[in-house]
């Protein structure tokens, strides 16, 4: 069996430069590559010609550039896009384009499945099949049709990005470094449960935004559909954040998905504006989708509203998130990665 060629896409300048002292040329080149992958965006070595021929010729023995096109693609009545891509043997992932206006938005996945377990969730709810490499990361940003128009990256489709943190800090360093794509990480939002260790990393180590998962302010709730409540509860989570300053660039927002009767009524809100207190986070308020196995019904319209103004009311700003793609299974929760989910 012919050993497979490792892909260069998701490699860091560090990476490029030892991959160019591996095929004998010079550190330099390791910039050169980068610029292909990341603002030419080729896909194939043969077409990055101030490589020598000799040198393209060693590249291409060991490495390939590493593009995959999607399997397929959903379009939304809405305007939202789905992409399945291959993940793992027997899962595949998706990515999930939202335009709005002059913004187009991939939510791209960082794992097939997860291992949170979070109830409501369909990608939690179908197990977790193993983490994806920073190269199918990439790709994902590089190879859906508006890839050269897009203006923000959410690390919020399938999987938990501190759980496979160190493929996704290589890619916000892709994104990011003037080597790479020069984003500012302004454009960058990473949705989290709240893994506090992992979530010091993100912090300290990147300036994208944070967003986190919380669901109810009362940690017996929020175990029960979230069991990393155990782990990591969601108090001590807002105090680690209440130590970063979110008053700047940087902004941290909360998720809160709401379902009906069970964490939509003003007790809930006034105890989630207490949790929040000098965090500076401002809070989106999530329709419910509905998912199978999981008892629930969104909050009504008018219920949403009471709660927004009364999150306002106390100081958190708090908006109410349109709901985008839910005919095509591409909004909040519904990502499963099952190819027989896909249509």
């Amino acid at each position: 069996m012919t050993e497979q060629k490792r892909p260069l896409i998701g490699c860091t300048l560090e990476q490029l430069q030892a991959i160019a002292g591996e095929c004998a040329m010079p550190k330099f080149a390791a910039k050169q590559i980068a610029d292909w992958l990341y603002v030419k965006r080729v896909t194939d070595i043969d077409l990055m010609t101030n490589l020598s021929k000799a040198a393209r010729e060693r590249l291409k023995a060991e490495f390939t550039v590493g593009r995959e096109e999607p399997l397929a693609t959903y379009r939304s009545k809405d305007g939202t896009a789905k992409y399945i891509f291959s993940g793992v043997p027997g899962r595949n992932i998706e990515a999930v384009m939202i335009p709005d206006k002059e913004r187009a938005t991939l939510c791209v996945s960082c794992q097939a499945g997860c291992r949170m377990n979070c109830a409501f969730c369909m990608t939690g709810r179908n197990g977790f099949d193993g983490n994806l490499t920073a190269a199918q990361i990439m790709n994902q940003i590089l190879s859906v049709d508006e890839s050269e128009r897009l203006t923000n990256i959410v690390f919020m489709g399938m999987g938990e990005p501190t759980d496979n943190l160190d493929a996704v800090l290589s890619v916000v360093e892709i994104l990011t470094a003037p080597w790479g794509m020069a984003w500012s990480p302004k454009r960058i939002t990473v949705s989290t449960i709240g893994n506090i260790a992992g979530l010091k990393r993100l912090l300290d180590e990147t300036k994208v935004h944070i967003a986190i998962s919380v669901h109810t302010p009362f940690a017996e709730e929020r175990q029960e559909i979230m069991p990393v409540e155990k782990a990591w509860s969601v108090a001590d989570v807002m105090n680690l954040l209440r130590r970063y300053d979110f008053t700047g660039q940087r902004r941290l927002s909360v998720e809160y998905t709401m379902w009906a009767g069970k964490n939509d009524d003003m007790r809930h809100a006034r105890a989630l504006a207490r949790l929040l207190r000098d965090t500076h986070a401002r809070v989106n308020l999530i329709r419910f989708h509905k998912i199978p196995g999981f008892d629930g019904n969104t909050a009504s319209e008018k219920v949403m509203t009471e709660f927004r103004d009364t999150l306002n009311s106390l100081g958190i700003t708090a908006t109410i998130r349109a709901s985008r793609g839910e005919d095509i299974m591409a909004a909040c929760g519904m990502l499963a990665g099952k190819s027989d989910s896909n249509g």
